[in-house]
């Protein structure tokens, strides 16, 4: 099968994947409205609740527009390279985290975004100069110290 009709085929599997499901599935963050799939040995998740979907793809692609600059990219057109949506992804949680109440570890993604709208009133309001400092800071892969 060719990579075109395999990807169709997941598409089908998972028409409702998570929006941050790369740091999901990578265990940086955790979701409590996340379902786990498994397609010819990957592993993907989707999202039980279709408002909270869609409210995570409204945050990523702001987060995406707000730390454009900060990564150096010159437009934003998802999906963006795997490094850079990673940083997004991981460092834009961890900094609305921050932002909400002070800890570093994002252990719901659902429960984040609700009380961040609660918080701030609208995922627009959102303080993303401060959030964008933790999507730069972000490592998401330490760094290997150079052989000596």
């Amino acid at each position: 099968m060719d990579e075109i009709a395999f990807m169709h085929a997941l598409g089908s599997i998972n028409p409702k994947p998570c929006a941050f499901g790369k740091v999901i599935l990578s265990r940086h963050c955790a979701c409590s409205k996340v379902i786990k799939l498994y397609a010819a040995e990957r592993e993907m998740v989707a999202c039980s609740v279709e408002t909270e979907r869609e409210q995570c793809g409204e945050l990523l692609d702001l987060l995406r527009q707000n730390s454009a600059f900060a990564l150096k990219l010159t437009h934003v057109t998802p999906p963006l390279p795997h490094g850079p949506e990673m940083r997004v992804q991981c460092g834009g949680l961890q900094g609305l985290q921050l932002e909400v109440d002070g800890s570093e570890e994002v252990v719901d993604v659902s429960a984040l975004v609700a009380k961040a709208r609660i918080k701030f009133g609208s995922l627009d309001e959102l303080p993303y100069s401060k959030i964008v400092q933790s999507v730069v800071a972000c490592e998401v892969r330490k760094k290997r110290p150079l052989a000596e």
